[in-house]
């Protein structure tokens, strides 16, 4: 097994073609990359201002009010051009990193603590911005800060209706349920932040502590997207009084007192400081990092990091290097479509994505920010290791060769940039001049080699 080669392609995004022999010290090479300043996405001061998303969502919600069916499709394109902006942002900043282990880990926590836009629009245009605001800065961090940003940004609010949740003995509560209108207790955000972000579906919850939760978090919401928004400043985090539940609440057996929005800091760094979040977690990192079905000792090592930083994820990315089985030959993972048409790209030194890359991760149904369900997109072979998915890949495979200039790559030097190697078919055919040279690379992107990190 190749060091080089592993640390380009496991911990980063895919290597490129001629970098294995510049990588030098490859867990230096990686452990060179974790540093803050190399989190923050470059031009971002160009990308959508919190003003600019917040007008789109207000312009947005007042036409799917009007019957102007013009204006309804105005407000979808602007969601969508500002979704765009963002996309190729974020997938521009993988492509071309020299950082990309750090890009790799944005990747992670950013599918671990999800937003999605599926049925939900006004999520779309907050979800770049998400990124940028709450995982970038906390990448390697302290988990309970990357958890408590997302908490309180409106993406995740709008996107798990914690914005909308109000609490049945609130002022708010109590004057809706007399005049029948009430909307009453949300407990979507709480059941995912126990299930998906934090213990884990097995960390010993039950579903009272489900709704003790969700009443801790009633008047989390939102501010500055709605048209007649009484609140002042711009849209973000507002804690709502009128709708929190009054009274002490109990979550896990720790009883939490009456004390507004500082409950819901105090229940939410709780979680993350329990063994069973680090269990969770380490585990989830092991089955990304090592393989699907990773060593015990592997999950181990980052939960016993974990604990002993309480979730410092800078040390937990140390660790992660550290793990001799994520540079075991015997150990290897299946990329899933962003990592793949990533991989192809920084193969070839791209210098920009094409324009119509994020449709085309629509095609493999991996589009950025758009995962069906709260749990995130799927890590294993299983999931994406399906005839269709792969008769797609060979396909795009095709067209993505044809866009490849003539003068930019000899197909036989895709060779150099897999770990797992043929048996000597592949590199035949990537010698025979015979066969069109987009033939040949659309071979080698498209093979079986390509397929793993």
């Amino acid at each position: 097994m190749d060091r080089s080669l592993r640390a380009l392609n496991r911990f980063g995004l895919g290597a490129r073609i001629g970098e294995q022999e510049s990588a030098g010290d490859p867990a230096a090479w990686l452990r060179s990359q974790l540093r803050p300043e190399f989190a923050i996405l470059d031009g971002a001061a160009d990308l959508p201002t919190t003003g600019e998303i917040a007008s789109a969502v207000i312009r947005f919600g007042a036409a799917v009010r009007s019957d102007d069916a013009e204006e309804r499709s105005a407000a979808r394109r602007e969601i969508a051009a500002i979704e765009v902006r963002e996309s190729s942002a974020s997938l521009a900043r993988r492509v071309t990193s020299d950082a990309p282990f750090v890009e790799r880990l944005v990747a992670f926590w950013s599918n671990h603590l999800c937003v999605s836009s599926l049925g939900k629009p006004q999520v779309a245009p907050f979800a770049g911005h998400y990124e940028r605001d709450v995982i970038r800065p906390h990448v390697l961090g302290r988990f309970e800060d990357m958890v408590l940003a997302s908490a309180r940004h409106p993406a995740m609010l709008l996107y798990l209706d914690n914005a909308q949740s109000i609490g049945p003995d609130s002022k708010a509560g109590r004057a809706t349920t007399r005049s029948g209108r009430g909307r009453g207790l949300n407990e979507n955000y709480a059941r995912e932040l126990l299930e998906l972000h934090t213990v884990g579906v097995n960390g010993g919850y039950e579903q009272r502590d489900v709704e003790q939760l969700a009443r801790i978090l009633t008047g989390w919401s939102v501010a500055g997207v709605r048209s007649r928004d009484g609140a002042e400043g711009p849209p973000g985090f507002l804690f709502r009084s009128a709708i929190h539940e009054p009274g002490d609440k109990t979550v896990m057996g720790v009883r939490y007192r009456e004390s507004g929005e500082g409950e819901g800091k105090s229940a939410i760094r709780d979680l993350c400081a329990k063994p069973s979040t680090a269990d969770f977690l380490a585990a989830k990192l092991a089955c990304h990092f090592v393989s699907d079905s990773p060593p015990a000792a592997a999950v181990a090592a980052i939960a016993t990091t974990w604990r002993a930083t309480n979730g410092d994820l800078l040390e937990v990315s140390r660790t992660l290097i550290d793990l001799e089985s994520a540079w075991d030959p015997g150990f290897r993972k299946f990329r899933t479509p962003q990592d793949w048409l990533v991989a192809v790209l920084r193969a070839v030194h791209a210098s920009e994505i094409p324009p119509r890359l994020g449709f085309v991760l629509r095609e493999l149904r991996h589009p950025l920010w758009r995962p069906p369900a709260p749990k995130g997109f799927g890590d294993t072979t299983s999931e994406w290791a399906d005839p269709d998915s792969l008769l797609n890949r060979a396909e795009l495979s095709r067209s993505v060769a044809s866009r490849v200039p003539d003068t930019r790559v000899d197909p036989r030097e895709f060779l150099g940039v897999t770990e797992v190697k043929d048996s000597g078919a592949l590199s035949s055919m990537l010698e025979d001049g015979s066969i069109s040279r987009s033939e040949r690379v659309a071979l080698a992107i498209g093979g079986p080699a390509f397929q793993w990190r």
